[in-house]
């Protein structure tokens, strides 16, 4: 047992909080004891962390959004859940700080610099968000879940990977099979935000199937609350078995089990997919910070594993086309499986994890 104590900032999206829950679990198990840091938001997305984790909520705005009054509180806000993270570490020290990213980050971080505590951050995206980019040079180690990764002049990082729950490494590698006669199944996954157009999208897209494809298919669908019942409708009036809820809990399962993925391509995502290793279809979120989503793609697009559709050209019709292509040419299907196994890196929470020792010391 190490008896370090580490203390883990991070927004409160599944893009911050899947790699942050990752490096919490393998902390865990050599021994440390971890204290999560976020705001309100970002605790209600701590759920699957182990029991284990303390939880410390503390005061964060973002200076980006919530009109004039919002932008004027915010500052106060991060000061605020600054000095409350001094306090908390000035009670218990952590022997280093890791920030994963969002505005719930700063004040851990802030508090880390100001006590000059060892610190790093963590970047999932091919671009640095607004806050990483902020911290880079002012951290011990920048680490990087997507290569290459757009850094700030001077700053140079390490490709660690995106760290992957414990539920997708129970799941990293397993057998492909391939598409053939049988029922089909296609997983539609959108991210925390900007999933609507593939609500509007993939079932009218699907509707355009031939019948013999079509009716075969049996289609997972993580649409928002509000499309629920559309999406639903969509699939039941072109004779689809389709299952659509606001969030599944068993993603890596379902990813498994999956011939084919239809995907924003959030950093966490990419990640769940190229462990497990299925084809897919990737719709970066176009209004996504620097158009970093489309960054991330970049590599499976490039080696054959996904096919790109930009989110300003996308219509039913090559969707479709798209669809059909993978579906009905196992040999493809196969291949872009094994293209997106090759990316993968399940030891990105390992390498992350020497880092922490390394500045820890």
């Amino acid at each position: 047992m190490s008896g370090k104590r580490a203390l883990i900032a991070a927004g409160g999206t599944g893009g911050h909080m899947f790699p942050a829950q990752a490096l919490a679990e393998l902390l865990l198990a050599e021994g440390w004891q971890v204290t999560l840091s976020t705001d309100e938001r970002g605790a209600r997305y701590a759920g699957t962390f182990p029991p284990e984790v303390v939880r410390q909520v503390v005061p964060s705005a973002t200076t980006a959004r919530g009109g004039i009054a919002g932008k004027l509180a915010a500052p106060f806000r991060i000061a605020a859940g600054v000095l409350a993270a001094r306090r908390a570490f000035v009670r218990q020290r952590p022997d280093v700080v890791i920030g994963f990213g969002g505005y719930p980050t700063i004040p851990a971080l802030a508090a880390a610099r100001l006590m000059g505590l060892p610190r790093m951050i963590h970047e999932q995206n091919g671009v640095m968000g607004r806050v990483n980019r902020l911290f880079a040079p002012r951290v011990h180690r920048v680490a990087c879940g997507t290569w290459p990764t757009d850094l700030p002049a001077g700053v140079s990082g390490t490709h660690t990977g995106n760290p992957v729950r414990a539920a997708v490494l129970a799941q990293a590698g397993a057998p492909y099979a391939v598409p053939g006669d049988g029922p089909l199944r296609l997983l539609v996954i959108g991210g925390s935000q900007g999933a609507r157009v593939l609500s509007r999208v993939v079932p009218a897209a699907i509707a355009l199937l031939p019948d013999d494809l079509r009716t075969r298919l049996l289609v997972s669908h993580q649409a928002r609350p509000e499309d629920a019942d559309s999406v639903t409708a969509a699939y039941a009036a072109a004779g689809i078995e389709a299952d659509v809820q606001p969030f599944f809990t068993d993603v890596p399962e379902r990813i498994a089990a999956a011939h084919l993925v239809v995907s924003r391509s959030g950093a966490s995502s990419l990640a769940d997919i190229t462990v497990i290793g299925r084809p897919s279809i990737l719709i970066p979120f176009a209004a996504a910070t620097g158009d970093h989503q489309t960054a991330n793609a970049q590599a499976l697009a490039e080696t054959g594993a996904a096919h790109v559709h930009p989110e300003s050209v996308l219509d039913a019709t090559s969707l479709a086309r798209d669809i059909r292509a993978i579906l009905t040419d196992p040999a493809r299907a196969a291949a872009m499986a094994a293209a997106a196994l090759d990316l993968a890196r399940p030891d990105a929470a390992r390498r992350l994890y020497d880092l922490v020792e390394e500045i820890a010391r």
